[in-house]
């Protein structure tokens, strides 16, 4: 593939992607990977606190953070995403906006936090977005990243690349994307891992958050902006 431009790639991607996507979403966030991600936000981030949903996909998760209390915007990409999100949730006090996550057309510091689930590792340059998402954050607000692990069946969206063919998902890893955070004032609060069947609690219990994070299909983080 020549004149291969990432966003571009993958706005196309997302756009035909989306019609799976809104077919699984409802029981991914209620009942899948992603039914303890509000749960989670909920212990850490006051209601009634803004929170933008980055890389909202078609609104579901979205509309859950809305239905316990919290103010909520989503951006995402696609296009296509965006429409099946008014669609489904037009009725919801919930603003929806097609954006890029490398250039959101947000304002600095304008949101008490933000939720951005399996999206970094989608990014062509991973420390870009998070500039710009602390760009956003207030200081002292909240972000809540889930990021794939090493089990992760969306890795074969990876495996291309060693075909030396051109990809839009990166190998990042948990713990790469925990030591990015350190180094561009971000301090870790709080995670929890998503385990695929098979992996039990004694499996993880006594390791290092390392070897954790290496069991699993995701890690939730909930990180604090510090510093300016």
């Amino acid at each position: 593939m020549t004149n291969f431009d990432w966003q571009e790639e993958a706005k196309t991607q997302w756009n035909n992607r989306a019609d799976f996507w809104n077919k699984r979403s409802v029981n991914m966030w209620d009942n899948g990977s992603r039914k303890d991600i509000i749960p989670f936000i909920e212990k850490h981030i006051t209601k009634g606190s803004k929170i933008y949903d980055i890389g909202c996909g078609d609104g579901y998760g979205s509309y859950k953070l809305h239905r316990s209390g919290y103010d909520v915007l989503g951006v995402d990409l696609s296009a296509e995403m965006i429409t099946r999100a008014k669609e489904r949730l037009h009725s919801e006090e919930i603003m929806f906006l097609q954006g890029d996550i490398n250039h959101l057309p947000l304002e600095d510091a304008s949101c008490d936090g933000i939720m951005s689930v399996n999206v970094l590792e989608w990014t062509e340059s991973p420390i870009d977005a998070l500039n710009e998402l602390r760009r956003i954050l207030k200081k002292n607000g909240f972000l809540c990243v889930g990021i794939l692990g090493p089990t992760a069946g969306p890795r074969i969206n990876s495996y291309p690349r060693l075909h030396g063919e051109k990809v839009i998902c990166n190998t990042m890893m948990p713990w790469e994307f925990q030591q990015l955070t350190i180094e561009n004032n971000f301090e870790y609060i709080d995670g929890f891992g998503v385990y695929k069947d098979g992996v039990n609690e004694k499996h993880y219990l006594d390791l290092p958050i390392e070897l954790k994070q290496a069991l699993t299909f995701m890690w939730v983080y909930m990180l604090r902006k510090v510093g300016e």
